[in-house]
């Protein structure tokens, strides 16, 4: 049943819609920002990402897909009432668990310590699949912060995507789960396509030598060449951030790490966005949705 609806949800370029919904007026690009290990801080880098994006005039949907162990929402210092899981459930639509946080982007938060949403099934999918269809915002990027490692949800947060985001860090383990995410994600998903950002480095060198490292590795035994899309230093001011549960790109828009992040946003946002073929969150959602537990 839920092949053949994945299947009609593809054959309709994931644009159809129902008597009186809403059609999107733009395609959405889909952006996955993930990391092979915790510990990189993947998420500081999704939320900040997706306020300065926002802050270039992007109508910008961040999801936290950390479905179990939420991490968004204690960055930002949000409580919100409801959340991803009462959406998977069938207890909330999607609207109704949208929170604003900073420049007006929109938020999913995720649950925090429920272990039925540590690896989503197939109904959890294609629930998620339809909320979006439905979803009445008019949105042009959704970033998806990505649970770290390789586990189900990971794999399909990642397949959702049109650009995945692989934050690394100087850490030498991160690079080896770096390596093992994108050889899994190539190997066992054919996904070919990879934007590698080094973040907590200590300057413009040491990112190259982190970057340098991991595309040896991944085009000597994957046969694969992966992008650099930029670094983040380490800076006092992020953790400080962290501290009062805010944004340091917003308050501390001066920073050195806060300036190089932006450079990020700008080539991202004159990057290429969907292709011609991929129009939007939905068909990535209906192509991954069939993958996954019963």
């Amino acid at each position: 049943m839920l092949r053949r609806q994945a299947r009609e949800w593809e054959k309709s370029g994931g644009m159809s819609t129902a008597p009186g919904e809403k059609k999107r007026r733009n395609p959405v690009r889909v952006i996955a920002v993930t990391s092979g290990k915790g510990g990189v801080g993947k998420t500081n880098i999704a939320a900040n990402l997706a306020y300065l994006l926002a802050m270039r005039g992007k109508r910008v949907l961040l999801l936290d897909a950390d479905a179990g162990l939420a991490n968004i929402d204690v960055i930002l210092g949000i409580t919100p009432q409801y959340n991803l899981c009462h959406v998977l459930r069938g207890e909330k639509a999607l609207s109704e668990v949208v929170v604003r946080g900073p420049g007006g982007i929109m938020i999913v938060p995720a649950a925090s310590g429920v272990r039925e949403m540590a690896e989503l099934s197939r109904g959890h999918k294609l629930t998620l699949l339809e909320e979006l269809d439905q979803f009445d915002e008019d949105v042009d990027i959704m970033i998806i912060d990505t649970a770290a490692g390789i586990n189900g949800n990971v794999m399909y947060f990642n397949m959702a995507a049109h650009d995945i985001i692989v934050v690394l860090s100087p850490d030498p383990t991160s690079l080896t789960d770096a390596y093992a995410l994108i050889k899994v994600l190539n190997r066992d998903y054919n996904i070919r396509d990879f934007m590698i950002m080094a973040n907590l480095v200590r300057s413009s060198g040491e990112a190259a030598s982190v970057f340098n490292r991991l595309a040896a590795a991944v085009e000597r035994f994957l046969n694969l060449t992966v992008k650099y899309v930029g670094y983040v230093s380490y800076d006092k001011l992020v953790a400080e951030a962290v501290r009062q549960q805010s944004l340091f790109t917003e308050i501390f828009p001066s920073a050195r790490a806060s300036r190089l992040l932006a450079i990020m946003a700008e080539t991202l946002c004159g990057d290429h966005g969907p292709r011609e073929d991929q129009s939007g969150m939905l068909k990535f959602f209906g192509s991954a949705v069939i993958t996954g537990n019963d």
